[in-house]
Parts: structure tokens; C-alpha cells; sequence
């Protein structure tokens, strides 16, 4: 069972993505290191708190989501990946391909 604190960070990661997305141009691509910086830089206030690594696996979850819902979809290399494995960027879904 998923804690609320747990089911919490994912929310945040989940904005998180979707923020930096919407920064960005249509075809444009995050890393998902880039997001656990952004979320691990919110509690750094916090000299115990998490690094950008320790944050990783929130991310990960987010994205798992994210890409089940068809929010955003997973790249390496301009190549469209099916599932989150290695090395991989966020996007926007691209309606032509």
C-alpha cells in the first residue's frame, strides 16, 4: 500500500514534469534528472534532506504514470521507447512522427 506522503511526492513530481514541459517548445525533451534536481532543490533547505538521486525512484513512479495515462511519452536519441529503461528523455506526445 502507497503511503499519503508517498502518494504526495509523486503529485508534486507528476506537476513538476508537466511545468518544465510547458517551459519548453512542443518538441522539446527533459531529462528525468533534471526534475528530481527541481524536487530535491525544494527541500534542500533541509541539510538531511534527499539528493537529486535519492529522489529517482518518485520520479520514476511519476513517469510510470504519466506515460500509462499518455500524458507524455519516453525517448533516447529521437527514437520513441515503449517502457522506461537506460537512458531516456521526457516529452510531449507527438501527434506525427
Amino acid at each position: 500500500m502507497t503511503s499519503d506522503s508517498a502518494l504526495e511526492r509523486i503529485a508534486d513530481a507528476r506537476r513538476t514534469i508537466l511545468q518544465l514541459l510547458a517551459r519548453r517548445t512542443d518538441q522539446a525533451t527533459i531529462c528525468p534528472s533534471e526534475v528530481a534536481r527541481m524536487i530535491a532543490g525544494k527541500v534542500s533547505a533541509d541539510p538531511e534532506g534527499p539528493s537529486w538521486r535519492q529522489v529517482m525512484p518518485v520520479i520514476h513512479a511519476a513517469i510510470d504514470q504519466l506515460v500509462a495515462e499518455g500524458v507524455v511519452e519516453l525517448s533516447w536519441k529521437r527514437k520513441v521507447m515503449a517502457s522506461r529503461y537506460g537512458p531516456y528523455r521526457i516529452g510531449r506526445i507527438q501527434s506525427t512522427r
